[in-house]
Parts: structure tokens; sequence; C-alpha cells
């Protein structure tokens, strides 16, 4: 028997204001609008690219994201190449949000690929990458993966 091959359809994410994470995501990834209901008690957001769902954001949360419990520890959007990387890291900075390590980083040290840490308006936190040019910084953890320890 044959295992049919999996991919990621769409990553589902609670948040406590709707308009809010809406536009924080649609300006740091350029995500379309795909669909949304932002009134009434079921508030939700479908956002993507080209037509193609990538991420939900559901009203259905108070408080912040919580990094010491089990369950997601980040996302990770690859892009084509580092210049994509600096772009993300413009609207991040207009928007006023900080990078957890300083700016653009390797995964590793001595490794081509990295991006941009940061987190959204939740909390969530999140990473922009590149699958080269990020050795221009050393990496900000010299034994494990960058993207493991923010």
């Amino acid at each position: 028997m044959s295992t049919p091959a999996l991919r990621t359809g769409h990553v589902g994410l609670n948040v406590t204001d709707l308009g809010r994470s809406t536009a924080f995501y649609r300006r740091v990834f350029d995500f379309e609008l795909l669909a949304e209901r932002a009134d009434g008690d079921r508030r939700f957001a479908f956002l993507g690219r080209d037509g193609s769902l990538l991420v939900t954001l559901w009203q259905q949360s108070g408080g912040a994201f919580a990094a010491d419990r089990p369950g997601l520890h980040h996302l990770a959007f690859q892009v084509p190449d580092i210049e994509a990387v600096r772009r993300a890291e413009a609207a991040l900075r207009d928007l006023g949000v900080q990078p957890l390590h300083d700016g653009i980083v390797p995964h590793g040290e001595g490794a081509s690929s990295g991006g941009v840490f940061f987190t959204d308006p939740d909390g969530i936190r999140l990473e922009i990458y590149a699958p080269t040019g990020a050795d221009i910084a050393p990496a900000p953890v010299k034994d494990a993966p960058t993207c493991g320890f923010f």
C-alpha cells in the first residue's frame, strides 16, 4: 500500500483582534483577503495568494500566545531570495515590529539559509526565510538552530 504525498494545506491561527491581525498579515506577507466575516460572534479571515488559501485567522481567543505551552512553536514562510526577506523586514520595521534577532540571520553557524524572526500582534512566533543569502551575519546561537530558540 503506498501512502499518498502530503503537504500542508493551510494554517489556522487564533487571534484576539481580527482586524488588527488581518491588516498585519496582509502587510507583512502580501496576502490577499479571500473571504472574511468581520462581525457577529464567529469572526474569521481567509488569507492567501493567487486564490490559494494559506492562513486562516479565527477571532476566538484572549490573552497572548503562550510560548511555554505545548503546541505551535513557530510558523515559517519560505520566500525565493534574500531580497524578499529584506522587503518583509522593511515592512515589519514600518509597522514598528522589532525582529527577535539582530535583523536577518542564518539558520545556523555557516548556513546560507536564514531570515528574519519576529512575532505577530498576539505574540505568535513567525519566520520569513530564504534558502540562500543569509550568511551575511553570524548565527545568534552558535551550537543550535536559530529557528528553534527565539
